[in-house]
């Protein structure tokens, strides 16, 4: 599992696709006037964000050898 870099690869997309999926929902929200301010962010977009950015730099962060 850990020579095979498609499973890396995939897994790199799909974080970066729910990273630009979050992006895209919120810039929608606030086009639509649903959100005005910081404080109307769903908390749910903040969770899978802030989560989905973090394993992606865990992923990406050098190995400690």
């Amino acid at each position: 599992m850990q020579t095979d870099k498609w499973i890396y690869r995939i897994i790199v997309i799909a974080l970066g696709l729910t990273i630009l999926a979050i992006i895209i929902g919120v810039l929608v929200l606030m086009g639509s006037g649903q959100i005005t301010n910081d404080q109307g962010v769903p908390t749910v977009l903040t969770a899978i964000g802030s989560a989905a950015i973090g394993a992606l730099a865990g992923l990406l962060a050098p190995s400690p050898k």
